[in-house]
């Protein structure tokens, strides 16, 4: 097991009660092996997280975005908050390592999976709220999830993106191409690469060929953008 007070200084959070921390961090498939009861495991506080998640975002929209729609902010927040989103920001903070997994999950690699990895981020929001108040979940929630929410929204369709800005400067189309498989066929890895031009311009990881390329297209965008910054 990985020592999880790095984890807390990755978040910039540390818990008073350190099984707040860990009820989050613990999968049912966990608590169902080691027999640690129907409530042991980080579902309920994943319930609290995504209400509390949910509130600090429409807050934030509503002040910072004073001429946005109703319509609008709803869409936004839902981009926000979706499981694409919300497991892309655990993996952000390293997340999937510090949990804690049945030996199925682990060997089915669990802790690369976006529907574990976003409930899991949730309920580290939900175990802040309860161990430190709402002030100490707000400004996690601000830090991982609200902060460049410009740059954030390229990752919601980054290949349309990416092709619409390439073409845009370049005048030529995206390639992608897979550059690493692995993984027993139930179970696959994929790393994708993205050209340009033939250059190589980033690269993104997944469990499918469309999750990598995502990730992949993402990154050259603000690499992209970074450029244009400097340039």
């Amino acid at each position: 097991m990985n020592d999880r007070t790095e984890l807390e200084s990755i978040i910039g959070y540390t818990f008073n009660n350190k099984n707040n921390m860990r009820l989050a961090l613990t999968h049912s498939s966990y608590a169902n092996e080691h027999g640690m009861g129907k409530y042991a495991h980080n579902e309920r506080m994943e319930f609290l997280g995504d209400a509390v998640l949910e509130l600090v975002a429409s807050d934030f929209l509503f002040r910072e975005y004073p001429d946005m729609q109703e319509g609008d902010m709803t869409k936004l927040r839902s981009k926000l908050v979706c499981e694409d989103a919300l497991s892309y920001f655990a993996k952000q903070i390293g997340l999937g390592k510090y949990l804690y997994l049945g030996k199925g999950e682990e060997h089915t690699n669990g802790r690369e999976r976006k529907s574990i990895l976003c409930d899991a981020f949730e309920s580290i929001i939900g175990a802040i709220y309860i161990d430190g108040g709402l002030k100490a979940a707000t400004d996690f929630i601000h830090n991982f999830v609200l902060s460049d929410i410009e740059q954030k929204m390229y990752l919601f369709d980054s290949k349309t993106t990416l092709q619409e800005i390439v073409q845009a400067r370049y005048g030529v189309g995206v390639v992608y191409k897979v550059i690493d498989e692995s993984g027993p066929e139930h179970n696959k890895s994929f790393r994708i690469a993205v050209y340009i031009k033939g250059q190589l311009m980033g690269e993104g990881c997944g469990r499918s060929k469309k999750e990598a390329a995502k990730e992949a297209a993402y990154k050259t965008i603000l690499m992209l953008n970074s450029t244009d910054d400097r340039g």
